[in-house]
Parts: C-alpha cells; structure tokens; sequence
C-alpha cells in the first residue's frame, strides 16, 4: 500500500526538509534562539497550499476551455459559449473558496478534504442551473452535465497526486509539524506510537510534559524528552516553538485548567488539541455547540437510513454492475485456471452474517483443496490468527493458483453478484462466518449493523496483517462515522492495496 511515487530531496522543491531551529541547551528545556512565542512558520505549508490552487485552476481552465469548446462546437454562437464560460469558471471559483477547499487544516488528510472539493463542485453546478433557468438560457445544460463533471474528474486526481507527493515527505522525516504532548504517560505514550505509525498524518511529537516531569527533566517517554511539568507546559510551548499541543487524558486537567491553557497560548501561533475520552468518534458525528454559556461536544446518532443510505445503494447496485460487465472476461479465465489446477468447481460458495445478523451465501473462487473445510480442526494448533479468525502465512490448503489471487484479492471478485443482489455493500465490515458471530461481544455485533462489505478499513489497512483488535476497531469507526466521501475514499485505496499485495495471504 505504499506509493511508489519519488520524491525530490533538494532544499528548493516545494516541500524542503524542515528547518532545525538552533537550541541553547538549558536543564531539561530546549530553547530556540528567536524569540519566544514565535513558533517558525513551515514554509512547505504556503507552498502545498498553492500547488492545491494553481492545480484546481488548471482543472477550471480545462474544463472551461478544452471540453467547453468541444461541448459549444458551432452550434453555440462564440459571444454566448464565451459568457457561459467565463460564468462557470467565476461560479466554480467561488464555490470552492465558500466552501473552504483551501483551509490547510483538511489539506493533505482524511476525507474531508475531497469532501469539501465534492461539495464546491456539486454547488457549482447546481447554481449554473439555475442561473440557466433563471435566464432561460438552453444551451447551460453540456456546462452543468458535462463541463463540471469533466472539471471533477481532473481536480480529484490532481488532489491525490499532490497529497501523494506529501505523504512521502513526511515518510521521510519532512514536511512534519513539531508537536508537544502532554497528559499521563499512558496516554502520551500511545499518542507517539500512532504517530510514528502513521506519519503522512505529519505529526512528530519532539516534547513531552507529565504531571510530574517524570521528577526528571533528563528523562525520556519513549524516546521523545520529557521537558517538564503539566503545570508550566504553556511556558515551554511558547519557548519551544511547536505548532501542536496535544493534550491527552490526564486527572490534571480540569476544565478552569483547560481554559487557562487556551489562554495562555493565544499569540503563541500554537494550536491546542484535546483529546476528548471518546474513542472512535470523529468526523461529521462530532459538534461542539456553546450551551448555557459552556462549550459541548455533541455526538450525534450515526445513520444508518436516509438519503445517503439510498445514495450508497444506488452506487452499489451501479458500481457493480459495471464491474461485472467490465471484469467478466477475467473472471472466466481464472475460472478456467482453477479448474485446470485441480479439476474442480472454480467457486466457493459459504454461508456469511451480513446486516442485521442475517445470514446469506458469499460466493468466492475457490483458492483451496476440495475439502478444505473439514482440515482446519486438524491445524488449528498452527492458527495465526487473532482473535476469532483462523489465518496461516503458509496454509497447506491453499492450491498454486490460489496462492496468486489470494495475493491480489482476485478471489474476491465473485462477491460482485453478491453487491448486486443486495447482501453486501462495495464498502462496509468484513462479513463474518456464523461462528465467528456467535462469539461477539456486545460491542463487536455493531459491525452488524450495516452491510457487509467486498472491501472496506480493513482491506486498506494491512488486511491479514491486522490484528483481531485492530480489525474490530476499524470495521466499528466505519460503522460509526460512515460517509460516501469515506467510501469513496476506501475505494479508491482498495486498488492500492490490491496490487500491493500487502497483507493477503
């Protein structure tokens, strides 16, 4: 799942190794020479904010220009094809900047960012149309079915490539913000192992501050230097310059201590994070909403109806049709390979749980020796698996040609006429044998309910390599904060993965 995408490391690219701020060594405390509470600006992040620009004006201008042309031929007099034009390239324009494409908080992470690219496009056509109709002008219809379209399908890709690019920089130590951290150590500690775990999401945790100190000021956390107590963390923020203070659970902070610390930090160019006691809940789910003069979090419902429901649906039912049609005839030679390998039927068919607790038959090709059921009670000293799941690097069932579509998730391709009878989602939860439901835990049975899913977190995620824990913990934030911009993106990463051949075995 790692792109393979070179990155230039000269200083003068557009995203340079981070400036070193030199540091007068005091006990315990790294002090930058500049002045305090001046953090130093990374100047990577002006300057990704304006390739995001010039490459959403370069997908405006194609659409606008190349495909507009191609859309008004002859038939459209020059004068209005030029009005219409300059119309939807200002209409475009100013949808994306209402909408915030550009806020360098969405840029280079999550969802939100294509989300918000989604909703400046979709605006923008539908104030074409109506602008149309308001001035009865017949010849918007190629502009608002065609030309935006056409602008879309450039600006995504552009979108990725660029966020590509910086997720390799900041694999390779660059373009990451300086961030101290501070709560219990439990806590701290867990934040800076995520960090280094995902490091696209360019954090670096450089301090740490405990409740104590750790009663050392020459101490480390896991490698990162405690620099002191919770009770002066504003003080060494402003001296060290970070751009993040994370801010983890800890019995110390109470919420006169948290306002406090805002307070302290304003001017510093620092901004605070804190972690709410809400695990697996973010995105759309979370408001904060100012009540009786006191700052809420709200955390609504998650949908499992409505609309977008019906949105999901309807891409399913569509998405897989077409990926039948177009895969057919690599679906019948692996047919014909499997049944070359072994002389058997080349599907399996398999009793799963899918939403609601309901069971239905998953079909699959069939990667393993006839049989092969009945053989895992005599290797299930060999399991590898976590949890309820049964899983071997080398399992001796599987057959030469099913090893290679195991790899590249071929095997699952069947499961197609399953998205188009309506079992499963092209996106949701791994869809569980009946015995491994029966052994759920309360908590575990929400991954129930939705759909089950051809791909999903897990597939983007490391698949096999994945921990019983961690798979848990991914099907159950997508259950909880599911969103098309979220499948979208899973889908798109799905291809990623597949050809990696990361974690399939």
């Amino acid at each position: 799942m790692r792109d393979q995408v070179g990155f230039p490391r000269k200083r003068t690219t557009l995203w340079p190794a981070p400036e070193r701020t030199r540091r007068a060594r005091t006990p315990g405390l790294d002090l930058p020479a500049g002045e305090p509470g001046q953090p130093p600006v990374a100047g990577w992040e002006p300057r990704y904010r304006t390739g995001v620009i010039l490459g959403d004006l370069f997908a405006i201008l194609f659409g606008v220009v190349v495909v507009g042309s191609l859309v008004s031929g002859a038939t459209v007099p020059a004068p209005t094809a030029a009005l219409i034009g300059v119309a939807t390239f200002a209409v475009l324009l100013g949808s994306l900047m209402v909408n915030r494409s550009w806020n360098l908080a969405v840029l280079g992470q999550g969802a939100e960012e294509f989300r918000r690219l989604g909703r400046g496009v979709a605006a923008a056509a539908v104030v074409l149309a109506l602008g149309g109709l308001l001035f009865d002008i017949q010849s918007i219809r190629p502009w608002v079915f065609i030309v935006i379209p056409a602008t879309a399908l450039v600006a995504f890709p552009m979108r990725y490539a660029l966020r590509q690019f910086l997720h390799r920089a900041r694999r390779e130590g660059r373009c990451l913000l300086p961030v101290m951290a501070a709560g219990s150590v439990d806590t701290v500690r867990d934040l800076i192992s995520r960090t280094r775990a995902t490091p696209h999401l360019g954090w670096r945790v450089d301090a740490v501050c405990t409740l104590d100190g750790l009663a050392d000021f020459d101490s480390e956390l896991d490698g990162v230097s405690v620099v002191g107590e919770l009770s002066d963390l504003a003080t060494h923020v402003r001296r060290g310059g970070y751009r993040i203070v994370a801010v983890t659970p800890d019995q110390y902070w109470t919420p006169k201590r948290l306002q406090q610390l805002a307070w302290q930090l304003e001017g510093s160019g620092a901004e605070m994070v804190v972690a709410p006691v809400l695990m697996e809940v973010a995105g759309p789910r979370l408001h904060v909403d100012a009540v009786l003069g006191m700052p809420l979090l709200r955390v609504s419902a998650p949908s499992f109806t409505g609309v977008r429901r019906v949105v999901k649906d309807i891409v399913d039912k569509v998405g897989s049709g077409l990926l039948i049609a177009l895969l057919s005839p690599l679906m019948l030679l692996v047919a014909a390979a499997i049944m070359i390998d072994d002389m058997g039927s080349p599907f399996y068919k398999q009793r799963r749980v899918g939403k609601d607790g309901r069971e239905f038959t998953i079909i699959k090709f069939r990667t393993m020796i006839k049989n092969a059921d009945k053989l895992v009670a005599q290797l299930a000293d060999q399991n590898e698996g976590n949890g309820v799941l049964f899983k071997m690097r080398k399992d001796p069932r599987i057959t030469r040609v099913g090893s290679v579509l195991r790899r590249y998730s071929v095997d699952e391709l069947p499961q197609l006429f399953n998205v188009l009878a309506g079992s499963m989602s092209l996106v949701g939860p791994r869809p569980p044998l009946p015995e491994e439901s029966a052994r759920y835990a309360p908590d575990v049975r929400r991954r129930l309910l939705v759909k089950p899913g051809l791909t999903g977190l897990w597939q983007v995620s490391g698949r096999s390599d994945l921990s019983w824990d961690d798979s848990v913990r991914l099907d159950l934030r997508y259950v909880e904060d599911w969103s098309l911009a979220l499948d979208a993106v899973i889908l798109w990463k799905t291809f990623r993965a597949v050809f990696s051949g990361q974690g399939a075995y």
